[in-house]
């Protein structure tokens, strides 16, 4: 799947000369201080954006690592024309409690790239998107695979909020200059592994957006069933007292496929209807009332 994700820059100015040292592995002709102007950019981190995504703490470094040498642009937009800078240095920053990845880019100066500068010393270019790709998306709940295990992001579990979490990074493509911060449904594409589109993007591009909104409705209402499969089954374990309790079950349950959840409701209300048979209240037609002896009512 292509990721994208905000960030913002920072720390600019003239090269040290590490820094012009490090730009120049990247160039081809060599480079001097007063041609290159360089700045620092935050490009992701661990924390749970608004997209209800992080990235993994422990893929960080590789991620880091592809991001070395990959060019910055502007919009998204993958053409030469868009080129504006190069990367030449990342690291992992610890704050506190989160963690990032730091970067330092170089802009040639020149007549073309003046007033993308400028905007930097503004504060107007200050939001960044950065494009990757990652292996895995893990739900935080049940730790299996998101899409697969039932959970949904955005929804609490025994007070735990789910979000996916981004694993095993890929690739790294780009960092973009972009006016408006990517929006929700911009943020990922659902496709497993580089340069594959996603389900929405392939059927918008083949004029099928009909057929992928009733997909998407069957499929909202198979995970409604499972919802109401897995609340049953809960409800009989815990009226049968099994002796697990509701997070455990839920836990189990939720790696579940939806016909082996059926089979076990089935199983349990068979159960239930041996343990606790239901008396009805009302004789059955034909059935006299049984005969009390009066005599010792009072």
């Amino acid at each position: 799947m292509e990721i994208k994700k905000d960030a913002q820059v920072g720390e600019n100015g003239a090269p040290t000369p590490e820094q012009l040292a490090a730009i120049n592995v990247q160039a081809r002709a060599k480079l001097t201080a007063d041609q290159v102007y360089v700045f620092a950019l935050r490009l992701c981190d661990d924390q749970v954006d608004r997209d209800l995504e992080r990235f993994d703490t422990q893929a960080l470094p590789e991620l880091a690592r592809l991001f070395l040498g990959k060019t910055g642009i502007v919009d998204h937009r993958w053409s030469s024309d868009a080129q504006v800078a190069r990367i030449f240095a990342t690291q992992v920053v610890q704050e506190d409690s989160v963690h990032y990845i730091k970067a330092w880019a170089y802009i040639r100066r020149g007549e073309q790239t003046r007033e993308v500068i400028s905007d930097i010393e503004a504060g107007i270019k200050k939001e960044v998107s950065v494009g990757c790709a990652m292996g895995k998306r893990v739900c935080s709940i049940c730790g299996g695979e998101y899409g697969a295990c039932g959970h949904q992001k955005g929804e609490r579990y025994d007070g735990a909020l789910c979000c996916v979490i981004l694993r095993e990074p890929l690739d790294a493509y780009e960092f973009s200059f972009v006016a408006v911060p990517a929006q929700c449904e911009a943020g990922v594409l659902k496709g497993m592994g580089p340069g594959r589109k996603s389900l929405k993007a392939l059927a918008e591009e083949f004029g099928a957006q009909g057929e992928y909104r009733a997909l998407l409705s069957l499929a909202q209402l198979g995970k409604q069933y499972q919802k109401a499969l897995e609340d049953s089954v809960v409800r009989l374990c815990l009226t049968l007292e099994l002796g697990a309790e509701e997070p455990v079950l839920r836990s189990i349950l939720s790696r579940a496929a939806p016909e082996d959840l059926q089979k076990l409701k089935t199983a349990l209300e068979a159960r239930a209807a041996e343990v606790l048979p239901l008396a009805p209240q009302l004789p059955a037609p034909g059935r006299k009332n049984p005969v009390v002896e009066s005599g010792f009512l009072i």
